[in-house]
């Protein structure tokens, strides 16, 4: 059986701690209005994983991390509401510097530190599936919304 081949658009997301707080960011974007996510974005033809994630942190928080600094958490295959679908890889920075501010005030509402263990209900649900398999540590894969 053949059937049409797959063209997800990949996300990378990045887990930044500071001890036990993580970085969230608000979005202000019409997709997920008002609620929160990691760092993130698309990934851009012809670039690898991890210089792609490197730079949507930078580009989101101002942010440095040398891409050899992300370590690979959780891969998440999500579908969405519209049928199409996304391959989003979770990393966390080991080494980073800089203090995060908000760079796209056109998009975000705001960054946030949060507590791992007291983090907030109204997180977008995608990422929300990434971060709990990078927290909870329950196998290298997720898939969402199929």
């Amino acid at each position: 059986m053949s059937g049409q081949q797959a063209q997800p658009t990949i996300d990378t997301h990045v887990l930044l701690r500071d001890g036990s707080k993580i970085l969230l960011s608000q979005r202000g974007g019409p997709y997920g209005y008002g609620r929160w996510h990691l760092p993130s974005g698309k990934l851009d033809q012809g670039e690898p994983l991890t210089a792609g994630a490197a730079r949507e942190l930078l580009e989101e928080t101002g942010v440095t991390t040398d891409p050899d600094h992300l370590k690979l958490l959780h891969v998440v295959h999500h579908q969405q509401d519209n049928g199409g679908d996304r391959i989003g890889f979770f990393f966390l920075a080991t080494k980073w510097e800089g203090t995060p501010v908000n760079k796209e005030p056109e998009k975000c509402l705001a960054l946030q530190w949060f507590a791992d263990h007291d983090l907030p209900e109204d997180i977008i649900e995608y990422p929300a599936a990434g971060l709990r398999g990078c927290l909870n540590q329950n196998g290298a894969l997720t898939v969402h919304g199929w």
